[in-house]
């Protein structure tokens, strides 16, 4: 999907320049905005800051944060001066901004390798109250026992599937798997034995394949050199320290094992050999060919993001039903994955400028909190910022209407399920992706092993990594 290859574009250039921030717009003038500050009602009345600094990255929302300074402004009397960097130049326009004596009091960063460039101006948000609403504090960015960068707004891929097609399955006499429900999948075996028994009954369910067509297009074979790769790298940068930070953990690393790399076979296997498509013509299909065939009932499943949802109910004739549309992890056989959920992250944290007075810090952070906590912050972030926010403050009303943005906060909140974040932040290089799906594609078509694979896999790592 374009907007997600627009995401990865920005991701690589983030870890290239080992700083930059993603702009997220083609509107290219810098504006001034004002907007709000939060729930620091008392901020004014106790004799604290009157006026905050928001240094925005976003120029398509500029104009909602002018709203929100509006009402936030005659809500609390606290002024919200918004700064919005021109499209491609927030990473220049803060390095100018910082280091004026009216310097940014709320600032944004892309994650742990932003961190690493600002973390002498990020103050400790761990006791703040926005931190304690997170949902999925693995979220945020930490260093030692701080808290230094908060996720505003997360996004979440796993395998969609059509819960009308997988009901009529499980209704068969004859169904060959152990499960009565698609909720009661919760590892890669029990995945398979639902899977290739539902290509058996293809003709009874009225699909062409379980799975929507593996696109390998070049250019469109993002979710499989990216997203899929995503989770043996980080198993492997998981082992021996469940508590590390896979994107910071990967960034380090010269080398790589690709120890996970036949659990990685185990479902890219799954997905070719119960799909839509014959595996040798898949070189020819997109992303919008495979959701298109997901969203016209031709396939039960398919692996994408909460953003497919626009795609899928925009499709002419489309047959899936919102109630029906659903997330599952994407499993691959690793030991203890039925505690795995999906992988989520984002590009996007708040930070709290640790050099202006206390005061200021504390007006920010009233701000965010007011933004993400009241009734009227809560509407603009769902419905004029359009954020899947990462907060419990919000109930189910006041998420999204798009059923994968609630399927995303759902796993979010279970209990004891672990979120898989978004370790291909640390891959090294768009070339390193590229390689790594055109073998895919060759593997396919059974012109190259799985061995050669995890080969290009390994050592075009070491070689892209070598040239950073």
């Amino acid at each position: 999907m374009k907007k997600l290859k627009r995401i990865l574009a920005l991701t690589v250039a983030a870890l290239t320049a080992a700083a930059s921030l993603a702009a997220c717009s083609n509107n290219g003038t810098a504006s001034s905005s004002q907007a709000a500050s939060s729930q620091g009602t008392n901020s004014t009345a106790s004799g604290g800051a009157k006026e905050i600094y928001f240094l925005n990255f976003k120029p398509e929302i500029a104009d909602v944060y002018k709203d929100i300074a509006a009402d936030y402004e005659k809500e609390t009397g606290v002024k919200v001066n918004v700064v919005t960097a021109a499209s491609g130049t927030y990473e220049q326009t803060l390095k100018s901004e910082i280091a004026k004596s009216d310097a940014p009091t709320i600032f944004q960063i892309n994650g742990p390798v932003g961190y690493e460039t600002w973390k002498d101006y990020c103050a400790d948000l761990k006791d703040s109250e926005l931190y304690s609403h997170l949902m999925d504090k693995s979220l945020a960015v930490t260093s030692g026992d701080g808290v230094y960068g908060i996720p505003y707004v997360v996004e979440g891929y796993g395998i969609i599937y059509n819960n009308a097609i997988m009901k009529k399955y499980f209704a068969l006499s004859d169904k060959a798997a152990s499960v009565s429900s698609a909720d009661q999948i919760n590892n890669f075996a029990t995945l398979k034995s639902v899977v290739e028994d539902m290509t058996k009954h293809k003709k009874d369910l009225g699909i062409d394949g379980v799975f929507a067509s593996t696109s390998l297009a070049s250019g469109e074979d993002w979710r499989w050199q990216t997203h899929l790769l995503n989770l043996p790298m980080y198993y492997e940068f998981k082992d021996g320290d469940q508590d590390a930070n896979t994107v910071v953990t990967g960034l380090a690393a010269k080398e790589i094992t690709f120890k996970y790399a036949d659990n990685y076979k185990n479902i890219f296997d799954l997905y070719l050999n119960n799909s839509a498509t014959k595996p040798g013509l898949l070189g020819s299909k997109s992303v919008d060919d495979s959701m298109a065939e997901f969203a016209l009932g031709k396939a039960a499943m398919v692996q994408n993001g909460n953003w497919a949802w626009a795609q899928i109910s925009g499709v002419s004739g489309n047959v899936v039903k919102a109630d029906d549309i659903k997330f599952m992890p994407i499993y691959t056989g690793v030991k203890g994955e039925e505690n795995q959920g999906l992988c989520i992250g984002t590009e996007n944290y708040f930070c709290i400028n640790s050099k202006v007075s206390a005061d200021k810090q504390k007006a920010s952070e009233d701000f965010l909190n007011w933004l993400y906590t009241s009734d009227k912050g809560k509407d603009y972030v769902t419905n004029k910022l359009g954020f899947i926010a990462a907060f419990d403050s919000f109930s189910d009303s006041e998420r999204p209407d798009d059923p994968l943005a609630k399927e995303v906060t759902t796993w979010m909140a279970k209990k004891d399920i672990k979120t898989v974040p978004w370790t291909f932040e640390c891959f090294p290089s768009q070339d390193y992706k590229n390689n790594v799906g055109a073998a895919l594609l060759e593997y396919a078509q059974g012109s190259k092993k799985w061995d050669d694979v995890k080969s290009v896999v390994v050592s075009d790592w070491k070689t892209e990594k070598a040239k950073s």
